[in-house]
């Protein structure tokens, strides 16, 4: 994209175009590196005639951009780009993950190929700090095995745990991204009192590779946990399709 004046070309865009259209020119000027995180965008009154578009179409990309997490108004300020982290975009994976029921056993492909992977790597780069808290995990779990609340809780933590000793950032992101998901099925799962008992000890397992930094038995240990999990909640799935059927 060629710059006139040392300015940024935003294009002028057809009088009849979408906001959508007009989102999709803001993100590639953004993919072309012409505009950077933290850069201002001219105001709406300049911004609408140097693409061609009215105030109102324009307004209502900008106010999409604000909800992607791509843009920010500032009070008294301007409209920023911006940091454009990972973080800030994972949101919306959460929601579409909520929303679909039909992706709770889906979730368990993604989680076996994701937290094994991390697990193994969480068993070599482990310090005793953190195996220090998921022993305390450990005690609180077997604390509240009567207590679905706090021994959830505990399950969080242990994992959160996990995933922040494997160093991988970006994995990490994959991991928070379906964190709404996980959260819901755990919460289906978790009110089972033989689940809670049997992830008592698959936890065990798992705590017990990782202080050994032995990977390949974290993964097996984290796989098996997993299957078990899934089994439970294809079973408490099974158990309430059923009742809707019983109730029509």
């Amino acid at each position: 994209m060629e710059k006139n004046n040392g300015e940024i070309d935003f294009g002028i865009l057809q009088k009849d175009a979408l906001s959508e259209k007009i989102v999709e020119r803001l993100l590639n000027l953004i993919r072309e590196k012409q505009l950077h995180p933290g850069d201002r965008l001219p105001p709406e009154r300049e911004l609408a005639p140097m693409m061609g578009v009215s105030r109102p179409s324009l307004r209502e990309a900008l106010r999409a951009l604000s909800v992607m997490k791509v843009i920010e108004n500032r009070q008294g300020s301007g409209t920023y780009i911006t940091s454009l982290k990972p973080e800030l975009f994972v949101n919306h994976l959460d929601f579409i993950f909520s929303v679909n029921d039909a992706t709770f056993i889906d979730l368990f492909e993604a989680r076996k190929i994701i937290e094994v992977g991390l697990v193994a790597l969480a068993a070599k780069l482990i310090n005793q700090e953190q195996l220090s808290r998921l022993e305390g995990c450990l005690k609180r779990s077997a604390a509240a095995v009567e207590k679905p609340g706090a021994f959830l809780q505990a399950d969080l933590d242990l994992h959160n745990i996990i995933i922040e000793a494997s160093h991988n950032r970006t994995l990490a992101l994959f991991m928070k991204s379906i964190n709404q998901i996980n959260i819901a099925s755990r919460q289906r799962t978790n009110e089972l009192p033989e689940v809670r008992r049997r992830t008592l000890k698959d936890h065990k397992a798992i705590v017990a590779a990782l202080r050994e930094h032995d990977p390949e038995a974290a993964a097996q240990a984290m796989r098996n946990h997993l299957a078990h999990v899934e089994d439970a909640l294809k079973l408490a799935k099974g158990e309430r399709d059923e009742d809707g059927i019983r109730q029509q």
